[in-house]
């Protein structure tokens, strides 16, 4: 069973969003609300419960630029979904068993063994996981698992006009990644990079993207971690404090029983 893996590549992305409109489909979930958010065009705001393709319109300062666009600001698109992280902090963190890793090497979330905790909301390094609203259990991509065993590729990635997302085996799409980049900046794009956070806590994910200048511009953090990373500074941190406090009251007791036996001397 081959890992597979999102790339997606922003400089393709023409904001159309019909990898969210297609993932909506799909999988059955619920509208965003059709409120004006007056943040650009950008309506659904980020990902979350209700939201698990979420189309980032990025407005960047003006720059020099060829033709039309020169000196003016730009617009970038990026369609973000959750990460699929090799090590998931909301898998660590899950209680229940209710997040699972797939063969494909997804991270699943089952919602019929959700109990709506939220340990898997504070534990994502990226604020994906996200609670319904109405039943509180947790929601997020499902890596379009049930299409993956039928041996189809995700809704998202399948609706893409532009093929800005591509699907497929994981070292084949970072291959792909890194001849898109040379490519790019053979044709004057040097700003364009890959983001995939191997050297990082959560070991690499399954989407990767290429962008254009800062990757937080994108949501995309630089270091990630893992928060349940840091427990075992924790736990060390209590058993020296623990040691301490036993040596403490042992020796404590060692000298009350010395000032005891003394005192029992004087007296005879």
């Amino acid at each position: 069973m081959s890992v597979t893996a999102f790339l997606t590549d922003s400089t393709l992305c023409i904001g159309c969003k019909a990898c969210e409109v297609a993932c909506k489909e799909w999988n059955g979930v619920s509208e965003d609300g059709f409120d004006w958010s007056g943040l650009s065009y950008d309506n659904t705001g980020s990902l979350g419960a209700s939201t698990w393709r979420h189309v980032k319109f990025v407005e960047q300062s003006p720059a020099p630029g060829l033709g039309g666009n020169a000196n003016e600001a730009s617009w970038t698109f990026s369609s973000d979904v959750c990460k699929h992280c090799e090590r998931a902090g909301c898998l660590e963190a899950c209680p229940t068993g209710s997040i699972v890793r797939t063969e494909f090497g997804g991270v699943f979330i089952q919602p019929d063994v959700c109990n709506g905790c939220g340990y898997c909301v504070t534990a994502c390094p990226f604020g994906v996981v996200e609670r319904n609203g109405k039943d509180g259990r947790a929601f997020k991509c499902t890596f379009c698992y049930d299409r993956q065993k039928a041996g189809l590729v995700p809704a998202c990635a399948k609706a893409c006009p532009t093929e800005s997302i591509k699907f497929g085996e994981i070292a084949e799409l970072r291959e792909h990644a890194h001849n898109r980049v040379e490519e790019l900046r053979r044709r004057g794009v040097d700003d364009a990079q890959i983001y995939d956070p191997v050297e990082s806590g959560v070991g690499g994910t399954h989407a990767m993207f290429i962008v254009r200048g800062d990757p937080r511009m994108y949501n995309l953090p630089p270091a990630p971690e893992v928060p349940t990373g840091y427990l075992r500074k924790a736990w060390t941190s209590s058993a020296v404090a623990a040691g301490v406090l036993l040596a403490g009251t042992l020796l404590a007791f060692v000298f009350d029983g010395r000032r005891a036996h003394g005192s029992r001397k004087e007296r005879r």
